[in-house]
């Protein structure tokens, strides 16, 4: 699994002032805690900010750090509480964020109203490493202009700041350091200050940061006193040297730096300007025009015979020398798209019975085609920015001819996972009959050939198949054949085995990249089964390649990451408070300033197939009768239960093999049991 280090910094606008009446402006800082995505783990606080005084729109400029991966939910809550003297501190409200929905959204950045008043901020980055040293910077005003009016002086203190903007400067500023005010002085010489260079500038020595200098205000309102933008490389340059201080087009001071250097760096961490294109040229024949038409009628699918997607391959440039990784394109503008193809063969059963793997709940427990869209979908959208998914279905008749790509719902796209859900619960009501065989080369090839007309309109497009299937496709060779044609497109197949078959012949898609020559593996089976106890085990096992794959296909075509030169604040999205999820967490402030979450247990979300879709359960800790012993969650089964586990492909019966629990987490010792072999799969109680 593709695992990242990211970073999180926060800000907040329109605080309500709970200080009391006569007591001034709130005093805020932020506590960030890690929650546990299940009742067998505990919740951990990662740290808190800074405490801004005197302020209801706080930009704090303490950064938090935490392991990332693409196929696993991570719920951060933040809490943001008011500092106040010889009594308990105040919460002020409190938001969950999920780390992809922050990094699937503009700027990589998610707001949430909270309870009270006012919105707080979450913008994700990628976590600098950690060589690159500190910057040494000491400056001094000269003859700053007087902001405080005619009876006193300005108190001035400045802030440096990193920009989101790609490097260009003029878009979005955060600070980063925050030195102390001089009182009563225009001619301010500032104390020493020490800045980590990869929070600045990512390392980049020529990234535009900023210099602000602030009047000191005992409410918080500080008066912009100018600013003037500049690089790291400038500054060291500029010693003994001086930069105007500008508010518009006025000066209102100047600044000299009396020292700049770096201390600390490795010769390698410092970033140099590519000298690679940011995204090369690529162009390519325009692939066949492919759309499918409303249901019933199924899309007809022509013109794939040479099994090529319009002749020739996409032309491979030159990659450039430093690779970036997933979050470099998920946050640099890449657009992730997801369609979904699903099995209407006769082998799934009559939808009507329960049971068979088409059937419908009436107590709104899910079928296996439902979890896994709910599971895999619910992740990959979060990095769709239309939230529009086609919807295909194969194996079924309409007017009495087998259609392997047929249109799933009244629309050729549907909006968000709900959508999909809804498109496949109606295509019963259609006159739909379900036959066979197992056939998925024409929903592939019209994935690709979408992937590839995308591709062709923004070079930042990547595109994934979630194709669900309840037995083994009936040409093998044809379908790797297909695979190996389509290898060249911007595109990840995830494919999922549903119900108890026998998926063995299926294990061809594991080894696709070496039998078929190509050198690119684009295709990821799992056996549902395997995972229908654990939502977040399946999208480990589903999601675990996609990082990876994406990168290769960009990469060897040289195409970098982008900025998204048209983000701005008012871009951002807003979401309300959620009763459910953005509780206040129960926290113990110690006298020597260490925070502690309030209980051994804590609180999880519920990331169970039955939460719902996007509806985020935050638990709170049991509680326990005075004098009993510890009440495990509530959630938690009192009595065993059964799952299935697949026998991995090189462990023989009676042979011993350790899983994890699907619903504790725990590490079990199961035996294999006699008669199933490799890749079969029998049933456990625990």
């Amino acid at each position: 699994m593709t695992v990242e280090k990211l970073q999180l910094t926060l800000h907040a606008t329109g605080l309500k002032n709970i200080a009391g009446l006569g007591k001034g402006t709130s005093d805020p800082y932020a506590i960030v805690t890690l929650l546990a995505s299940g009742p067998g783990e505990k919740p951990r606080i990662l740290g808190k900010t800074e405490v801004i005084k005197n302020s209801l729109s706080p930009k704090w400029t303490t950064s938090f750090l935490f392991d990332y991966s693409f196929g696993k939910e991570t719920h951060i809550n933040v809490s943001v509480v008011d500092e106040i003297r010889k009594q308990s501190d105040k919460t002020m409200g409190s938001a969950v964020f999920e780390i992809g929905d922050i990094l699937g959204s503009r700027g990589s950045t998610k707001a949430k109203t909270l309870k009270r008043s006012g919105i707080l901020y979450a913008r994700i980055s990628k976590a600098p490493p950690r060589s690159a040293g500190k910057l040494a910077l000491r400056l001094r005003g000269i003859k700053l202009k007087n902001v405080d009016g005619l009876f006193s002086k300005s108190d001035p203190f400045f802030e440096i700041r990193r920009t989101h903007d790609g490097g260009a400067g003029g878009g979005s500023w955060s600070p980063v350091y925050r030195g102390k005010h001089m009182n009563n002085n225009l001619n301010p010489k500032w104390e020493p200050a020490s800045i980590d260079v990869n929070v600045l500038c990512d390392g980049d020595l020529n990234k535009r940061i900023q210099v602000a200098v602030y009047d000191h205000e005992k409410k918080g309102k500080h008066n912009p006193m100018g600013a003037f933008d500049t690089t790291v490389n400038e500054l060291v340059k500029s010693v003994g040297g001086k930069f105007e201080l500008k508010k518009g087009s006025k000066t209102y001071g100047t600044i000299a730096v009396d020292e700049c250097k770096i201390v600390g760096a490795e010769t390698s961490s410092v970033m140099q300007p590519p000298s690679a294109p940011a995204v090369a040229t690529a162009t390519a024949p325009a692939a066949a025009s492919y759309q499918p038409s409303m249901m019933p009628v199924p899309v007809p699918v022509a013109g794939f015979g040479n099994m090529n997607l319009g002749g020739q391959p996409l032309p491979v440039p030159v990659p450039p020398p430093k690779k970036p990784t997933f979050v470099d394109y998920v946050s640099g503008n890449c657009d992730l798209n997801m369609c979904v193809a699903i099995d209407f063969t006769g082998s799934n059963g009559d939808p009507r019975r329960p049971g068979t793997l088409h059937h419908f709940s009436p107590h709104g427990q899910m079928n296996g085609y439902e979890k896994a869209i709910s599971a895999i979908g619910g992740i990959v959208a979060k990095y769709d920015s239309d939230q529009q998914f086609p919807v295909y279905g194969f194996g079924a008749k309409y007017d009495g001819v087998v259609r392997h790509c047929f249109q799933v719902g009244n629309s050729r796209e549907v909006h968000g996972v709900a959508g999909i859900l809804d498109a496949y619960k109606g295509v019963f009501k259609t006159p739909l009959i379900m036959s066979g065989p197992t056939v998925f080369t024409e929903v592939i090839q019209l994935a690709a050939t979408q992937a590839k007309q995308r591709y062709q309109i923004n070079p930042l497009s990547y595109s994934i198949l979630l194709l669900l299937t309840d037995g083994a496709v009936t040409d093998v060779e044809a379908t790797r054949q297909v695979l190996a044609s389509v290898a060249d497109a911007p595109l990840s197949i995830v494919i999922v085995g549903i119900g108890n078959a026998d998926f063995s012949a299926m294990q061809f898609l594991d080894d696709f990249e070496t039998r078929s020559g190509v050198n690119r593996d684009i295709v990821q089976f799992v056996q549902f089964s395997a995972h229908e106890h654990n939502k977040a085990s399946l999208t480990r096992a589903t999601l675990d390649e996609i990082p990876d794959q994406l990168v290769q296909f960009f990469h060897s075509r040289g195409i970098m990451p982008q900025a998204d030169s048209n983000f701005s604040a008012s871009k951002i999205v807003i979401d309300d408070y959620n009763e459910e999820a953005d509780i206040d967490l129960s926290m113990d402030y110690g006298s020597d300033g260490e925070i502690a979450l309030n209980g051994d247990v804590g609180c999880y979300i519920d990331n169970s197939y039955e939460a719902g879709i996007g509806k985020l359960h935050v638990m709170p800790p049991p509680t326990a009768p005075s004098g009993s012993a510890p009440v495990m969650a509530a959630s938690v089964p009192a009595q065993p239960f059964t799952f299935q586990v697949q026998v991995p492909p090189n462990v023989t019966s009676g042979q011993q093999i350790q899983i994890a629990h699907p619903q504790t987490g725990q590490p079990l010792i199961v035996a294999v049991p006699a008669g199933v072999p490799p890749g079969g799969i029998f049933t456990v109680s625990a």
